[in-house]
């Protein structure tokens, strides 16, 4: 009995506000693993896009979405982070209800930023509402809670979409929409049960309306964790071109690589962030992470050398266990840091600023990648190998530097060496 306990407390998270977060984060990504499955083939083969087209739709919503994150962000921390985060969900599932009937790319381009925007700034309203609920040593363990249900409903999500590519119809992408739609209004109204969060104390007047904009301590440690972002293309582009183009008889690994991460982050990332509470365990877990990305890359330089096809495929999936390690503790560390460096009276606009990292990989990563890793081979994995263990280690002076004007938790950063 105590085995089951332990093991239902580290899929489920505590009753109350914890638990609600996560009910309504299961809900959202059901939503949004469906819409994610199934979008870009709907718009290319149903209403008649062009990739380029879509490619450069999406890539010009989600560039204006990360532009919106601070200020969404600062309306949080002003007007109150469950007020704002309800208002964008419903935002969202309303953006998604529109989709059911654009047919032309103008309404289309217009329905993606406004989803781009939501979601992002819909992002730095929830974290805004974990700071709000949530005592400061339990925030990045519901943080890995909410991550592992991110992932599993992900997977449900992504179920509902592929029976909507199976059946490959109008009427079966449209359904996968509504699906979309439903989670994500599910997700609102679960919101809307937490207890109300007060907006921040302090006024505006006090100092510049969007501080995040002018701090270059935290600027600096979103860069760093951004440069380790950059593993996100690797698993979702990069591996299955990889696998295409030096063993196209393993087309299906780059879902089995999929697949995998997926559960591990499931089973795993809560019991991978137990150990992270302050600055000094999470700069120690980036710097882990640093490692462990390294040794991913090693290994993935190792599958470019000619050697037989069930080694090459063993080397990926050996690549792949060493890369969702690695993502698991510099998620844990930097969801740490990105709240422990940021002001109490300011975590929406700050954790705003955190999320552009995400929407700069997603954007950025799949261009410079491909160039260094599909053109550069063994040599371009171990020049990214080498600057994830660069990113890993500079972020322990950086967090420092960051915490010199905090000095409730410089100790901790002084500690972290």
């Amino acid at each position: 009995m105590p085995n089951r306990g332990a093991a239902r407390s580290a899929l489920v998270p505590p009753a109350g506000p914890q638990r609600t977060l996560a009910a309504a984060q299961l809900a959202s990504s059901v939503g949004d693993g469906a819409y994610y499955t199934c979008s870009a083939l709907y718009f290319t083969r149903v209403v008649g896009m062009s990739p380029t087209a879509l490619g450069l739709g999406l890539a010009v919503a989600w560039a204006i979405g990360s532009l919106a994150g601070v200020p969404l962000g600062h309306l949080a921390d002003r007007r109150g982070p469950r007020r704002t985060a309800v208002v964008l969900a419903l935002g969202t599932a309303a953006t998604v209800a529109a989709l059911l009937v654009i047919r032309s790319y103008g309404p289309f381009l217009l329905a993606v930023c406004l989803y781009a925007t939501a979601q992002s700034g819909l992002a730095a309203a929830r974290q805004a509402l974990v700071a709000g609920l949530v005592p400061p040593a339990e925030r990045t363990g519901l943080l890995a809670h909410l991550q592992s249900t991110l992932n599993g409903g992900l997977a449900v999500g992504a179920a509902v979409g592929g029976i909507a590519l199976t059946v490959g119809t109008r009427a079966g992408y449209l359904g996968a929409f509504a699906v979309t739609a439903l989670g994500l209004l599910l997700g609102a109204l679960l919101l809307r049960r937490l207890p109300e969060v007060p907006p921040a104390a302090g006024d505006s007047a006090t100092g510049p309306r969007l501080a995040v904009l002018r701090d270059r301590r935290y600027a600096a440690v979103t860069l760093v964790n951004t440069v380790l972002l950059l593993r996100m293309p690797l698993l979702s582009l990069i591996l299955p071109l990889w696998i295409a183009r030096r063993a196209p008889g393993l087309g299906w690994l780059g879902s089995a690589l999929f697949v995998l991460n997926t559960l591990a982050v499931l089973a795993f990332q809560v019991r991978a962030a137990r150990d992270v509470d302050g600055v000094h365990t999470a700069v120690r877990a980036v710097r882990v992470a640093g490692v462990l990305l390294l040794a991913s890359c090693a290994v993935c330089a190792l599958s470019a050398l000619d050697v037989p096809v069930w080694a090459f495929g063993a080397l990926l999936v050996a690549a792949a266990v060493l890369q969702v390690a690695g993502e698991m503790r510099q998620s844990a560390g930097s969801w740490q840091l990105g709240f422990d460096l940021a002001p109490p009276e300011r975590i929406g606009q700050y954790q705003g600023f955190f999320g552009t990292g995400v929407a700069v990989a997603r954007t950025l990563g799949p261009l410079l990648l491909t160039t260094l890793l599909l053109d550069g081979g063994p040599a371009g994995w171990l020049v990214l190998g080498g600057v994830f263990l660069a990113a890993g280690y500079a972020m322990g002076p950086v967090a420092r530097w960051a915490a010199g004007d905090r000095p409730a938790v410089a100790a901790q950063a002084v500690a972290a060496g």
